[in-house]
């Protein structure tokens, strides 16, 4: 089926005919067969790279054309900047995209003038509560990797979201994306949806298990030369030779970076003098990204066409592996399996190293289908690849025969919802009830009749579930259960807050106990560390001396203390060691020296600031709430949380591009405000900062400074300032 052929306006047809697509791969002539284009609901289930993307897109846009306005929810947030610039690319059609990931507790109303958005499904569900007005005018709605319904983290707010959509908006379309749903005629049934399956793709997939120098497929071998000792450098080689590009999947970050440091230094003996020259200038760019350990090791790695990708980097060392990648710059990528969670990230040759994964309650346990299926389907770049294979590695013929049984050979798990449980119902119960959405027990469990949960299961099987969580909600001032369900000021904020209202318990007895309490840093970053809305950082074995000797120096400073049992009490312990993260971060200690203390990557430390910030922003709402005479120092922690500073620089960190070190430089050099800054000589101010930001600030702070003066070249001190008329 051509692109002219279908019944989308005639711009459209235009805009991807004149980039290339002509024609519609086999699944998407089935969506539209399926009603695609006449607003019908549709689930497709069909592989990656087979254009499930496209399928949102032109009913999106004949939806937008036609007046509508469109949704397009992702699970990760580097997934939603990956699409939105992609719908971008429709401005030149009249079509305006937009993201929301900001605040969680903001309306975003600005979103009301997009045509399309793009936003987490927590960011969504965020937007609901907030009395987003823009929400009632929804006409088409995307869930992208809707299989993640599935996930005890994320899988109940997803299907909550989806559900209370289809409550608020009942005639717009619905649009579930996913490229492995074991069940997917039962989903489709709970959407009201078209089922699309297929298991077609632009590029062919291998899937074959590695095991005595040969990739073993359900039909037939590939031989692979032994060069190395190392086998997966072998896998690696034998796929680089042919021009491909590999990604190697591992069960954790040190295996990651081992392996990608491993291949860099096989690797840098094959690269070519203008390879070289453009992976240091990669490797340069890297490193500017911040002086750790990790940044280091990156960049070595990178150095050698190698490198690794995991939650441990930033989002700015993320971005750039990603476009080293997808530029066939960075020839293998050494990940953690976060990387197979939808981004476009495709390559030649998928290998996964590490089918096992560490669960803390069983240990080393095989990952399901579902997850390998997801990584699996990574292999294969369209347009660049004549195949995709995706390889598993055995170390015993027998273990060769299982991975071909449990992996190859087998259909990914059912999805089951997760919504059954305390903890996933507390904070959307409290929100259905804050809203006005339901007003009475009896509403509340019609409405969980929506649910992907209902849908699957008895809906009294929720009713002995729901009386504890609204007993739980009733004790905690949250809301009235009196002749039905009604919302407190304290529950309607908490809800608009987005904090699982456990968090908000433990922090409103937290602020009434700190008169009982040394209140420092140290007990405020505790108290957020130990709500369930913050992650915990693991306790190695190599901690519990140390911290042992904290809380005992620091014993009269918890309000929060740990408790008798030797669990509750290692609880205790990793959120003492998460607060003295905060505490180190908000103290300016360099990140190097915090991840090496720590053994954390800097994406970790920036991941708990911004949870932390967030939560001690709620807990500052909370306690203006309570009129507790501690509101003005948590306000103050969330500033420095936001800066990683301490207290001293909140007067001059707020100006563009005056990071903590810059500020703290200012600072030393006796420019305590802004308007010592702002009195300061250019030539004097550019020994501190360098010319282009000292011309920068000084302008930000209403001084003249004449073109030129902040030219890198120029001498410092031969920019003329124009002062201000305050100044004479």
């Amino acid at each position: 089926m051509k692109i002219s052929e279908i019944d989308i306006p005639d711009v459209v047809s235009a805009f991807y005919i004149n980039s290339g697509i002509t024609e519609l791969y086999p699944p998407q002539k089935t969506a539209i067969e399926a009603g695609l284009l006449e607003g019908k609901n549709i689930l497709a289930a069909v592989p990656t790279a087979s254009g499930k993307t496209m399928l949102a897109e032109l009913a999106m846009l004949k939806s937008v054309i036609s007046g509508g306005k469109c949704l397009y929810i992702v699970p990760l947030r580097a997934l939603a900047s990956e699409k939105y610039e992609r719908f971008r690319e429709f401005q030149d059609l009249g079509v305006e995209a937009g993201i929301s990931s900001g605040d969680l507790d903001s309306r975003d109303e600005w979103l009301g003038k997009k045509d399309i958005i793009v936003a987490t499904s927590e960011k969504t569900d965020s937007l609901i509560r907030n009395g987003a007005p823009w929400i009632k005018n929804i006409t088409v709605i995307v869930a992208d990797e809707i299989h993640l319904v599935d996930s005890p983290d994320r899988g109940p707010t997803l299907e909550v979201t989806l559900a209370r959509l289809m409550h608020t908006n009942p005639d717009a379309q619905i649009i579930g994306l996913s490229a492995t749903v074991g069940n997917s005629k039962d989903m489709a049934n709970w959407l009201n949806a078209q089922l699309v399956e297929s298991d077609w793709r632009p590029v062919d997939l291998r899937e074959g298990v590695f095991y005595n120098s040969a990739i073993n497929f359900i039909k037939g071998q590939r031989a692979v030369e032994s060069k190395y000792k190392d086998e997966l450098v072998n896998l690696v080689t034998d796929t680089l030779q042919e021009g491909g590009q590999c990604l190697v999947f591992e069960s954790s970050r040190r295996n990651a970076e081992a392996s990608a440091r491993r291949l860099g230094q096989v690797l840098a003996k094959k690269l070519n003098d203008e390879n070289r020259v453009e992976m240091d200038n990669l490797a340069e760019r890297i490193s500017s990204t911040g002086e750790t350990e990790t940044a280091t090791r990156l960049s070595q790695c990178v150095r050698g066409g190698a490198a690794f990708h995991h939650a441990g980097l930033t989002s700015e060392q993320r971005k750039l592996i990603e476009a080293g990648f997808r530029d066939n710059l960075i020839k293998v990528l050494s990940s953690t399996p976060t990387l197979a969670a939808g981004l476009n990230m495709p390559a030649r040759r998928v290998i996964i190293r590490g089918y096992k994964r560490y669960d803390p309650n069983y240990g080393m346990v095989p990952i399901p289908v579902l997850e390998y299926k997801q990584m699996a389907g990574r292999a294969g770049r369209p347009q660049l690849d004549p195949y995709g294979e995706s390889v598993l590695i055995a170390r015993s013929f027998e273990e060769l025969q299982v991975l071909q049984d449990q992996y190859i050979l087998n259909d990914p798990e059912e999805i089951w919802s997760k919504l059954g449980s305390e903890t996933a119902l507390r904070t959307h119960i409290l929100s259905a009830v804050s809203t006005r959405l339901v007003e009475s027990r009896d509403e509340l469990m019609d409405f969980l009749g929506l649910t992907f949960y209902a849908h699957q299961q008895e809906t009294w099987k929720l009713a002995a579930i729901v009386d504890e969580v609204i007993s739980f909600l009733d004790e905690n001032k949250m809301l009235l259960d009196t002749q039905g369900l009604y919302p407190t000021e304290l529950g309607e904020l908490v809800s608009r807050l987005y904090i699982d209202p456990m968090s908000a318990s433990i922090m409103v007895d937290g602020l009434g106990r700190l008169d009982a309490v040394k209140t420092s840093e140290l007990t405020m970053l505790h108290l957020i560390s130990s709500t369930p809305d913050m992650r915990s950082l693991f306790l190695r074995s190599g901690d519990y001396g140390w911290l042992n000797d904290i809380v005992s120096e620091h014993c009269d400073e918890f309000v929060q203390p740990g408790g008798q049992e030797s669990r509750e009490y290692e609880w205790f312990l990793s959120d003492v060691k998460t607060a003295l993260v905060l505490r180190d971060w908000i103290s300016e200690q360099g990140e190097d020296e915090i991840t090496s203390r720590f053994n954390i990557g800097p994406g970790d430390i920036r991941a708990q600031a911004d949870t932390a910030q967030w939560l001690m922003h709620s807990m500052a709402r909370i306690g203006t709430h309570l009129d507790s005479e501690y509101t003005d120092f948590v306000r103050e922690l969330v500033e420095r949380i936001s800066y990683g500073a301490a207290r001293e620089l909140l007067p001059i960190i707020k100006l563009r591009d005056i990071g903590r070190v810059r500020a703290r430089k200012l600072y030393n050099a006796g420019y305590h405000d802004l308007d010592a800054i702002r009195n300061v000589g250019f030539d004097t101010l550019t020994k501190i900062l360098g010319p282009k930001i000292a011309a920068n600030t000084l302008r930000q702070l209403g001084v003249h400074v004449e073109e030129g003066a902040d030219a890198t070249n120029t001498p410092a001190g031969k920019g003329k300032i124009q002062k201000n008329l305050i100044d004479f």
